[in-house]
């Protein structure tokens, strides 16, 4: 028997990620089983009263307040367990303000750095607008990392840069790499010749990492947020990118990537590609690749994308990277072959939105595949707690971050995700991305490899396989390294494809072999 606690602390902000380093470390304490230690928002109460904390019934708790919740062997050792998190708190602000001078306000850091150009924003989204507005105005470019930034917002701050002839990357803008530093979640590649702009932080990372595996490299890559293709906000920062690799001496060949966009955005940046005289390949996630022009390649994935530009840049002729069906096909009727009467479901556990588009887009021609993405109305996932058919759950979410890290930097709500779809009889194959890089967890693999195997054993126990398809985005130079984590998965009897979209493909074969 456990004892589930709560404190709260008023009017007591900290950043997510490190909330997350503090959690970690209090939960060393003996006897204590969990440890969460979030912001006070709607949804992380939601979540501790999921998680059978109690904290529906209290009054008064704001976004502004920190919530410290222990589950531990009594109430005795919860207590030990609170005081442990308030000393990590008291200790790493402290060493953080007396180590060295941090400016107070963005015109004082300015002044001490008066050759930047660039602003990093990552605040919470109800903040995260103005100091973006004040950043323009010191004549700053901005990269807002920030989520939950209202359209309205977006929309305002990028008529204002274009107005002073600055550039707005995001918001949601998780990925960039300026002059060979990455910003966000970035992978190592190499430095070459070959430009992204991307309305999509992990395609710009699935791609780069593709063009890395290739033998090429990167120039500049610059993200523009999820919605900057959408209707309302115009592809603003799409053109403006466009048109400043087009004068970019370094980039010899322009790469567009973007998740679904609104077609009058997507026609607007066809017509933007068209007008250089440098090549280009053009990828939009959920659309159908269209045909060869002058200069102007269509992608039909994100790994056809990196091939054709490193076809450009090497100035050959491009040959599709697309795996032989024979062999997919093989795989996939041994793995089917495995499975129970009664398993027929897909369950797609993505952190990465673009990587979970991609999925979608391949497999919903098989069967209604649900998803809380841009999708038809009738195949929006009604509960996110519990997936229902076949179904593409994007953890990276506003939904999911609202006071909690990313799941790329913290695995923790989906590797509960992959006990929870283990655990369900109808499931036959779920499908994982796995991003490695700069602001991603040290070892997203490692840390999913326990709940992977968990599942799997409940499966066996219950006379039933839980097949489960993955693929790494990531180069050997990372932190992580690729070839450790595809290894840690498939010691797990994970299937490691070689990108998602190989992945994807994959597990669609083995739905039509369970469906036949």
């Amino acid at each position: 028997m456990t004892v589930k606690q709560v404190r709260v602390m008023k009017d007591s902000y900290y950043d997510s990620v490190f909330l997350m380093q503090v959690s970690r470390q209090a939960k060393a304490v003996p006897g204590v089983h969990e440890t969460n230690v979030l912001l006070g928002t709607q949804a992380n109460l939601q979540l501790l009263d999921r998680l059978g904390y109690p904290v529906m019934g209290a009054l008064g708790i704001t976004s502004h307040d920190l919530m410290i919740a222990i589950q531990a062997d009594d109430a005795e050792v919860v207590e030990l367990g609170i005081a442990a998190v308030r000393q990590l708190l008291h200790q790493t602000s402290g060493a953080t303000l007396s180590s060295s001078y941090q400016p107070s306000s963005l015109e004082t850091a300015v002044k001490l750095l008066p050759g930047a150009n660039l602003a990093l924003i990552s605040l919470p989204g109800a903040f995260a607008a103005a100091e973006a507005a004040r950043a323009l105005e010191l004549g700053l470019h901005v990269m807002l990392f920030s989520d939950n930034v209202s359209l309205a917002d977006e929309i305002r701050l990028k008529q204002r840069a274009a107005k002073l002839g600055l550039l707005v990357m995001g918001p949601d803008c998780g990925t960039a790499l300026i002059n060979g530093k990455p910003l966000g979640f970035a992978n190592v590649v190499r430095r070459g010749r070959i430009g992204i702009v991307g309305a999509s932080g992990t395609g710009i990372q699935e791609v780069s990492c593709c063009i890395d595996r290739l033998g090429e490299g990167i120039s500049q890559a610059l993200g523009t947020g999820g919605r900057d293709l959408q209707k309302a906000v115009g592809g603003s920062t799409m053109l403006a990118g466009i048109g400043a690799l087009s004068q970019d001496p370094e980039t010899a060949v322009l790469v567009v990537v973007s998740k679904p966009p609104a077609p009058a955005v997507a026609k607007r940046v066809v017509a933007a590609l068209r007008s250089l005289a440098k090549p280009c390949v053009a990828h939009f996630v959920g659309q159908e690749a269209g045909k060869t022009e002058a200069h102007l390649l269509y992608a039909g994935n994100l790994k056809e994308t990196a091939a054709m530009a490193v076809a450009l840049a090497q100035q050959h002729s491009y040959q599709s990277p697309r795996p032989k069906r024979e062999e997919l096909i093989q795989i996939a009727t041994a793995e089917a072959n495995q499975l129970a009467p009664g398993q027929k479901y897909l369950r797609g556990l993505y952190t990465g939105g673009t990587l979970a588009d991609e999925a979608w887009f391949h497999l919903h021609r098989l069967g209604e595949i649900h998803a809380n993405l841009p999708v038809p109305a009738e195949l929006v996932i009604e509960d996110l707690n519990r997936l229902q058919g076949h179904s593409i759950l994007d953890l990276g979410d506003d939904r999911f971050t609202v006071g909690r890290p990313h799941p790329m930097i913290d695995p923790t709500p989906r590797n509960e995700r992959i006990v929870q779809e283990g655990s369900d009889p109808q499931v036959a194959v779920l499908l994982l991305d796995c991003v490695l890089g700069y602001g991603a967890h040290p070892d997203p693999a490692g840390a999913m490899a326990p709940s992977i195997a968990e599942a799997k054993t409940r499966a066996r126990q219950e006379n039933r396989t839980f097949l489960v398809v993955a693929s790494v985005t990531g180069t050997e130079q990372d932190p992580q390294g690729y070839a450790r984590q595809c290894a840690q998965l498939r010691a797990t009897g994970c299937r490691v494809m070689d990108s998602n979209y190989e992945a994807v493909l994959l597990a669609g074969w083995i739905l039509r072999k369970v469906l036949a």
